[in-house]
C-alpha cells in the first residue's frame, strides 16, 4: 500500500494539481502508518488544495497504472492545521468501503541538529515457535494532542533476542520537532512475513535523554501492557539502551541553582515585592501525573489541585524541586492551557484592582503555537503581561515571534490590542566567570523592564484612574503567576 499526494500549482488564472510525493509502500497491511512526511510551504491568504490517492502495489513499477487503485480523499492544507491538535481524519471516495485516512500537521522549528543513533537489546521475549524473534523498532513522536506520529523504523534483525541494530541517522525536527524533552515512544515488534508483527513491548524517552549517550541510565525496560495487567511476577520483556545527552536542565545540584529556579528566583525576589499576601499560583506544564500517568500541561507544582498557591518564592522553588521527584517530564510543549488558566482569572478582574504577571520558563519549541498566538491574543485584552525565559540550547524563533516588539501577535486575523509579552533567552545571560548574582540580576533587569509601560497602557485603555492616595486605598496589585 502506497499513497500518493497532489498539491495545487497556480498558473495565472488557472490551477492544476501536481504530484508532490509519495509514502513508502507498506506490505500485506490494511492498516498502513506511513514513515515519509511531506513538508509543504503554507500560505493563510491562499487555499491549497491536497489531493491524496491511495493504491495497492502489486509491481515494481514506478508506473502509477500498473497498481490498483484503493480510493482518493480531498482536503486544504489551510483544514489540517486549524483543526484541533493539526489532526484531521477523512474518509475515502468513491464509497465508505474505502476506509479513513488520517492526517497530521505540524509546523516545523528552525532546527538543523542531525541525530546519529545506535540501540540494542537484551533478552527480548521469544515470539516465534520454531525460532526466537526478528526484531525492530518503530520510532514515534508525540503530538499536541497525546498522540503518537511514526518517525523512523529501524531494519529487522533475524532470529536473535540480543538484537544490535545498525546506526541511523534523523533530523532532531522529525524526531521531536526540536523540542528536546518532547515525549518519544519507541516500540518493539517482532517482525511477520504476512505483515501481523507481534507487539514485544514499548518504552519512552526524550531526545535529551537520548542524547547521554551510553552509559547505566540510558537502559530502558521494554514493557508490554497486557503482560503487565495479566501477570503479578512481570518484570519486563526485554532492555534496549542506547549510545548517544547533556545534564538535564532540571538536574538538582547540591553545589548551585539549574537554570529554572536561578530564572524563577531573578525574577520572583523583585517582583514579589508587588503583591501584597505573597502567594502565588505556580503552574508546570508538559508532565505524566501520578498514580495513573494522565499527561497534564497546566498542573499545580505544589500537587493541591485545589490550592495551587505557594508562599512566596521560596515556596514556588520548594514546589518545583518536590514536583521533579513525583511527576515524568513529558512533552509536547504547550503554552496555551496556561496562559488561559491564567487569562480566565485575569478576566474576573473588570475595576483595575489588580494585575497579572504570568512567568513561563521553557526549554522546549512551543508545540501548539496556532492557539498559543490565540490565546495571547485574547490575553491582551485583560490585565495580563507574559514574560517568557528559554532555557538551554532549543531554537527560540517562535518564542521571538511572541515577543511583538516588531510585528504584534495576531490570531484569525485579530491583532492583539496591546504587546503584552516579553521573551529572553536565558543563555545571553550567563556570565562568563561564573558570576550567578550577575546574571540573574541582568536577566530580571531586561524581563521586567516592559511591565510599568504594560500595566499603565491597560490601565489608561479602561479610563482607570489612579487611587487618590496610599493610605485610603492601596495601589493595584501587582500578581505574579508562573
Amino acid at each position: 500500500c502506497c499513497t500518493l499526494l497532489y498539491a495545487t500549482n497556480y498558473d495565472y488564472f488557472f490551477f492544476i494539481l501536481v504530484q508532490f510525493g509519495r509514502t513508502e509502500v507498506i506490505d500485506n497491511t490494511r492498516n498502513p502508518d506511513f514513515v515519509r512526511k511531506f513538508v509543504l510551504d503554507f500560505f493563510f491568504e491562499e487555499k491549497q488544495n491536497l489531493r491524496f490517492d491511495v493504491y495497492n502495489v502489486d509491481s515494481r513499477s514506478c508506473n502509477i497504472s500498473k497498481y490498483d487503485f484503493l480510493g482518493q480523499t480531498f482536503c486544504t492544507l489551510g483544514e489540517i492545521i486549524s483543526s484541533t491538535g493539526g489532526r484531521v481524519e477523512k474518509t475515502g471516495i468513491p464509497g465508505k468501503k474505502c476506509g479513513v485516512i488520517i492526517f497530521t500537521a505540524e509546523e516545523l522549528s528552525n532546527c538543523r541538529d542531525i541525530a546519529t543513533m545506535q540501540l540494542c537489546a537484551n533478552k527480548l521475549d521469544k515470539k516465534d515457535f520454531f525460532g526466537k524473534s526478528d526484531p525492530f523498532l518503530v520510532f514515534y513522536r508525540s503530538n499536541e494532542d497525546g498522540t503518537f506520529t511514526i518517525c523512523h523504523k529501524t531494519e529487522v534483525i533475524k532470529n536473535t533476542l540480543n538484537p544490535v541494530w545498525q546506526s541511523f541517522t534523523i533530523p532532531v525536527r522529525a524526531l521531536c520537532n526540536g523540542d528536546y524533552d518532547r515525549t518519544v515512544k519507541v516500540d518493539v515488534f517482532d517482525w511477520d512475513r504476512d505483515g501481523s508483527h507481534d507487539f514485544i513491548g514499548e518504552f519512552t524517552t526524550s531526545y535529551r535523554e537520548l542524547s547521554r549517550g551510553q552509559n547505566q541510565f540510558n537502559v530502558y525496560e521494554v514493557l508490554n501492557p497486557k503482560k503487565k495487567g495479566k501477570k503479578k511476577k512481570y518484570v519486563n520483556s526485554g532492555t534496549v539502551s542506547n549510545p548517544s545527552q547533556p545534564t538535564s536542565l532540571h538536574y538538582m545540584s547540591p553545589y548551585q541553582m539549574n537554570s529554572y529556579a536561578m530564572a524563577l528566583r531573578a525574577v520572583g525576589e523583585i517582583i514579589q515585592d508587588y503583591d501584597s499576601d505573597k502567594l502565588f499560583p505556580a503552574y508546570g506544564f508538559g508532565a505524566k501525573l501520578p498514580p495513573d500517568g494522565k499527561i497534564s500541561h497546566a498542573f499545580p507544582l505544589g500537587g493541591d489541585a485545589e490550592n495551587p498557591n505557594c508562599l512566596g518564592i521560596e515556596g514556588v522553588l520548594e514546589a518545583y524541586f518536590q514536583s521533579l521527584r513525583t511527576v515524568q517530564l513529558y512533552g509536547p510543549t504547550n503554552f496555551a492551557p496556561v496562559i488561559n488558566k491564567v487569562a480566565n482569572c485575569a478576566a474576573e478582574i473588570t475595576d483595575g484592582s489588580q494585575y497579572f504577571v504570568l512567568l513561563m520558563i521553557t526549554d522546549g519549541v512551543i508545540s501548539d503555537m496556532v492557539q498559543t498566538k490565540e490565546a495571547v491574543v485574547n490575553a491582551a485584552a485583560l490585565p495580563l503581561s507574559i514574560i517568557i525565559v528559554g532555557v538551554g540550547p532549543a531554537e527560540f524563533d517562535a518564542m521571538e515571534e511572541l515577543d511583538g516588539d516588531e510585528v504584534r501577535v495576531s490570531s484569525r486575523g485579530r491583532l492583539a490590542e496591546r504587546d503584552i509579552v516579553q521573551f529572553v533567552p536565558f543563555r545571553d545571560y550567563i556570565d562568563r566567570s561564573g558570576n550567578h548574582v550577575l546574571s540573574m540580576a541582568r536577566l530580571a533587569k531586561d524581563v521586567l523592564a516592559e511591565i510599568p509601560d504594560q500595566l499603565l497602557s491597560f490601565m489608561k485603555s479602561r479610563g482607570v484612574e489612579p487611587r487618590p492616595s496610599l493610605s485610603s486605598s492601596p495601589l493595584p496589585e501587582l500578581h505574579r503567576n508562573i
